[in-house]
């Protein structure tokens, strides 16, 4: 059965990562009418259409069954999307929203900006810098003027490195070239391939190779490199902090691109490797921006990034603050 629509207009919020999708319909006052989850939303590797199934069967989870011959459902569609890195792959998606017919208006944007406006209070002005370190990184700033600064975020051929995939990437690195004398001894070695209850790396690389291990485990392996940096190993350590590093590296590149280096503005943190909350990349975190952009006011957002994509939908229909409100205390 499908959920019956308020008379008054509505948005309908898309947050779509690389790992899962989440939906929410909003009432005008803010309130979550209904949500839904499906997988991930990754169109480099499906195309854009069967990408844009998935935003679908998460609405079918949450029960509402309008588009095509329906007609709309929501008066805005706000859509903050996962690999939505370049303005010509935002309006390709924008455009597939539109032919499913789901809202009256549609709005794409890359899903760090629903980050960003999750971190910003009701009656802040928009301005400040996001990074979001999940399955992969990305950073983005605004100002109250319209300027943005993005980062293409597509992987080591525009410079990225690190985020959970990264991590895990260059923990089993280390730990091959410790297990067979080539690199530096780390605990890593033992730590990894014993998580999968294995005894030797060599026999995790034949596991994953052979894919009896299936590449999607590969994120388990982030929490071991933390557990094994904060017991003290150097090897560890040493890529916990080049995380932090980066992370800020790309925030005071945006915060100088848009000249606020020396302005007391936000700068939003949020993503799974950093709502870990693990000491050693906060703290390095924390002393990284202190040096290089002292005022900036660091904050951690643990809310269900969907929030930050219905604030969006409220802000382009000029809802009041009072529906920001109701809609925050639900994500609590």
């Amino acid at each position: 059965m499908g959920v019956t629509l308020p008379a008054l207009p509505s948005v309908l919020a898309i947050d779509a990562g690389n790992s899962k999708t989440d939906v929410a319909l909003l009432g005008p006052d803010g309130s979550v009418l209904c949500s839904g989850q499906a997988g991930g939303f990754q169109p480099f590797r499906t195309g854009v259409p069967a990408a844009v199934d998935v935003l679908a069967e998460a609405m079918a989870a949450a029960g509402l069954r309008f588009g095509a011959d329906r007609g709309p459902g929501a008066l805005h569609v706000s859509a903050c999307l996962a690999n939505a890195d370049f303005p010509v792959e935002e309006r390709e998606l924008a455009r597939e929203i539109r032919s499913r017919n789901w809202g009256r208006a549609t709005a794409v944007h890359n899903d760090t900006f629903a980050l960003l406006r999750a971190g910003l209070a009701a009656d802040a002005e928009p301005c400040g810098v996001a990074v979001v370190c999940g399955a992969g990184i990305n950073c983005v700033g605004m100002t109250p003027d319209g300027r943005t600064a993005r980062f293409p975020a597509v992987g080591r051929i525009s410079g990225d490195w690190g985020g959970g995939g990264g991590l895990a990437e260059e923990a089993l690195w280390f730990a091959a070239r410790a297990e067979d004398g080539r690199g530096e001894a780390t605990d890593l070695a033992r730590a990894l391939p014993a998580h999968f209850g294995l005894d030797t790396v060599y026999a995790l690389i034949e596991e994953m190779h052979l894919d009896r291990i299936p590449g999607t485990r590969r994120h388990e392996l982030t929490p071991l490199l933390f557990a094994v940096a904060a017991a003290g190993d150097p090897v560890a350590l040493s890529l916990v902090h080049r995380q932090a590093d980066e992370i800020v590296a790309m925030a005071a590149v945006a915060l100088g691109r848009l000249g606020l280096l020396e302005r007391e503005v936000p700068v939003v943190l949020g993503g799974g490797v950093l709502t870990a909350r693990h000491p050693q990349l906060d703290e390095r975190i924390a002393a990284g921006l202190s040096a290089r952009a002292p005022r900036a006011r660091m904050s951690v957002v643990t809310a269900p990034p969907v929030l930050g994509a219905g604030l969006l939908g409220l802000d382009a229909l000029g809802a009041p603050p009072s529906a920001h409100g109701k809609l925050r205390a639900h994500f609590g």
